[in-house]
């Protein structure tokens, strides 16, 4: 792995200081869950705003750095075993930056598994059929007539949400503790809102999931990381 400076993307997004983690990135859920966790550490960083049109995230400077063209990505100039490392996929990120720091995973290693589990929960299930919701609530798939695509991804959402119901019963946080795993699934819950998809999925049906929602949103660093990277006004 080459250093920063020597990366290609650094020619379209240059660092400022190369001796930090290097985040790209855009304010969607999934892009927020990194500059929430960098925040929550406590991480030095640099962050590069990284739009999500097709001259940033297929320019071959990004390409270099995640070859399926999705933010968020980073570059730890400070690695394993003190090595640069490059690395996409935000479940992925949040994992490392936790056991690169030994914070938010838990302190066991049953507790450090069940955490990876309800980041896993979010990856393959909420914001996947979350995202669809949203494309078939407000974006060019509100447009289709047939009202099947929309129903499948409504019915799946509040399947959803009530695990995640059940699963907050009595605890603040998604595993007992504020973990990455809350970091994962938080801002996904936001964009319902977003989505205009609220009403959709009966949201007050879910008063666990609100409480729980309105507790991550009061965090200072969760305020810090929804606007970052800023977006030019």
């Amino acid at each position: 792995m080459t250093t920063v400076t020597d990366h290609p993307i650094n020619s379209r997004w240059a660092a400022q200081d190369p001796s930090v983690l290097q985040l790209y990135a855009f304010p969607t859920p999934n892009g927020v869950k990194v500059s929430i966790m960098l925040e929550e550490i406590g991480l030095p960083y640099e962050a590069h705003l990284v739009t999500l049109g097709d001259a940033d995230v297929k320019s071959p400077e990004f390409l270099a750095l995640n070859p399926n063209n999705k933010i968020p990505a980073i570059i730890d100039p400070d690695g394993p075993e003190g090595s640069p490392l490059s690395l996409f996929e935000s479940g992925a990120i949040l994992i490392y930056l936790a056991e690169k720091t030994g914070k938010l995973i838990g302190s066991t290693a049953a507790e450090k598994y069940e955490v990876i589990q309800w980041v896993m929960f979010q990856m393959a299930g909420v914001g996947p059929m979350f995202g669809q919701l949203g494309f078939f609530t407000k974006f060019a798939g509100a447009e289709i007539e047939d009202s099947r695509p929309r129903e499948r991804y409504q019915n799946e959402s509040k399947r959803l949400l009530s695990v995640l119901e059940k699963q907050l019963e009595g605890r603040d946080w998604i595993t007992g503790s504020y973990s990455i795993a809350d970091i994962a699934t938080a801002p996904w819950l936001r964009a319902l809102d977003y989505y205009g998809a609220k009403d959709a999925v009966g949201w007050e049906r879910y008063p666990n999931v609100n409480a729980y929602l309105e507790r991550f949103l009061a965090r200072p660093a969760v305020q810090v990381g929804l606007i970052t990277p800023a977006i030019p006004e």
